[in-house]
């Protein structure tokens, strides 16, 4: 299959997997639009990425033409996606597509399974997949791209988030803050 195929099976495969998950979890009735995480910087960041990679082809196809790296990406594309779904799973309902500015009865403090290992699961696989998807399209310029907006975007929500937990979990959250890392690389 070619890369361009993958990549567009690779966002329906997110994008439907994330709202099933939503679905299964929390019920249709709490489920939307949302769930899907699509939004206007999300659709423009693809059209790019798309752009880049017909504008590369038209103009240099041998960029195109490195199977292994293209392979390389599908590769980190799935281990992003695995670690993104365990985060869902294992967090089961205490976990939602947007941030929870109050604490509800069923939200627990989750650090066993993928949380054992990051805080930020779930972002960590984001990060680890939108990568890959311009890796798996020999898309440099939209690789680094996509690395360095979705890191600013989490360097942004995951203080905000972490405010919250605190919040919420008190000196439970503080003590598995300082022993987890955060799984996105520079934001503590």
């Amino acid at each position: 299959m070619d890369p361009l195929s993958q990549f567009l099976l690779a966002i329906l495969f997110f994008h439907s997997s994330e709202y099933i998950l939503a679905a299964a979890i929390h019920g249709m009735s709490n489920v939307n639009v949302k769930s899907l995480l699509v939004s206007k910087e999300y659709v423009l960041a693809m059209v790019f990425a798309l752009l880049e990679y017909f504008f590369e082809l038209l103009l240099f196809p041998g960029v195109k033409e490195h199977l292994w790296v293209s392979n390389l990406g599908l590769a980190v594309l799935v281990v992003g996606e695995i670690v993104r779904k365990l985060a869902i799973v294992t967090a089961g309902r205490s976990f939602t597509h947007l941030i929870r500015v109050y604490h509800e009865d069923h939200h627990k403090l989750v650090t066993s399974g993928v949380y054992a290992f990051v805080r930020h699961p779930s972002y960590c696989g984001f990060l680890i997949w939108s990568v890959g998807t311009q890796i798996m399209l020999c898309n440099p310029i939209a690789t680094v791209g996509f690395a360095v907006v979705v890191w600013r975007f989490f360097a942004a929500r995951i203080p905000y988030e972490e405010y919250l937990l605190r919040q919420f979990f008190g000196a439970d959250y503080e003590e598995y803050a300082r022993r987890v890392p955060s799984g996105v690389p520079f934001v503590m």
